[in-house]
C-alpha cells in the first residue's frame, strides 16, 4: 500500500471522528457535510504534497 493510501485512510478516520462529534453537538447535516468535502479535499492536497517524490531534472555538462 502506498504512503498516499495510508495517509488519505488515516486523514478519512479523522474527518469522520470530527463529522461524527458535530453531529452529537447539533451541527446541521449540511454544514458538517460541507465541512467533510472541504476537509478531504485539503488532506487529498497536503497527501499529495507529503508523498509526491521529486522530479529528477537533467543536469548541464
Amino acid at each position: 500500500m502506498s504512503s498516499f493510501a495510508i495517509y488519505l485512510i488515516g486523514f478519512l478516520l479523522f474527518v469522520a471522528g470530527l463529522a461524527y462529534g458535530a453531529f452529537l453537538l447539533g451541527v446541521a447535516l449540511v454544514w458538517i457535510g460541507v465541512g467533510a468535502v472541504t476537509l478531504i479535499g485539503l488532506g487529498m492536497v497536503i497527501g499529495v504534497g507529503k508523498t509526491r517524490q521529486k522530479d529528477q531534472t537533467p543536469t548541464s555538462e
